[in-house]
């Protein structure tokens, strides 16, 4: 297969920011690929984070209870995002994006929006809600079970209107859940600077949308699903799902599939091998 020509951009999942795909694009560059990483709203340098994380002494109570900064964050708004980034890389032309986890809901919906501006849509152990599906009704599927993120909230997502993590914990059973939640397979010293990178709130909105798919929207762009086999986050049984579920619904556009075998985050455990795989689409 030969290397793919059009410009790649990477969207990193909830809590994450474009920070997380450098050592990904470092390995693209050096196939003569343009690339870049963008930030989801609510994220990076878009994430607002809660008083509650940075007021002493640290009360636990109004973790669980403060209205996240973010909790207006939507999938619309995160959608409509992303889509002025494609047309920011593309320039006219044609991209390909790679999503990971939640971001793949928001591609998803960009894709829907607007499918002439995808090459190809990657989904990177990704969400790929069906029609109508908001991300959410998934978490709690039986091919789901076992995944280890929801049992690592601190507060109810109903009521503050955010999935948010205690990253300052200092209960070492705590820490070693979010590194087997999202980095199992990773470097436990590149585990640990990636928790301290990652934002604590991810917008509720965002996966409590849902977007309509018709067969000349996103049923039109090219996808392939890179599955992994040892995710927590997003269990094997559930990308599985997904990928039969579009397929169902778009048969005449069926999604490739390699496989991975991963923890949740690849881009920093094997990034070598992400690399290769999403250099050779679109």
């Amino acid at each position: 297969m030969s290397a793919g020509s059009t410009p790649l951009l990477f969207l990193h999942g909830y809590w994450h920011g474009s920070w997380c795909w450098s050592e990904v694009i470092a390995r693209v560059a050096r196939m003569g690929r343009a690339s870049v990483a963008v930030d989801m709203a609510g994220h990076g340098l878009r994430a607002v984070r809660p008083q509650c994380l940075t007021t002493r002494p640290f009360d636990a109570e109004i973790l669980a209870t403060e209205m996240s900064p973010v909790a207006g964050v939507d999938l619309e708004q995160a959608g409509d995002l992303l889509v002025s980034q494609i047309e920011e890389v593309g320039r006219g032309g044609p991209v390909t994006v790679v999503a990971h986890s939640m971001g793949g809901t928001v591609l998803t919906r960009a894709a829907q929006l607007a499918p002439e501006l995808l090459a190809h849509a990657v989904y990177l152990a990704a969400f790929m809600p069906a029609s109508d599906v908001p991300a959410i009704a998934y978490i709690h599927l039986p091919e789901n079970a076992g995944e280890l993120v929801a049992p690592s909230f601190r507060a109810d997502p109903a009521a503050i209107g955010a999935l948010r993590f205690d990253l300052a914990s200092d209960d070492p059973d705590y820490r070693q859940q979010l590194r087997d939640a999202l980095f199992g397979d990773v470097d436990p010293a590149v585990a640990d600077a990636a928790i301290g990178l990652l934002t604590p709130d991810a917008p509720a909105g965002i996966a409590l949308g849902a977007t309509t798919l018709t067969r000349d929207g996103w049923g039109s762009v090219p996808r392939t699903y890179v599955t992994c086999a040892r995710d927590m986050a997003i269990r094997p049984g559930l990308q599985q799902k997904f990928i039969s579920d579009a397929d169902a619904t778009f048969p005449d556009n069926p999604t490739a599939v390699v496989a991975l075998d991963s923890s949740h985050s690849p881009f920093l455990s094997m990034p070598e091998q992400v690399a290769d795989i999403v250099a050779k689409l679109g």
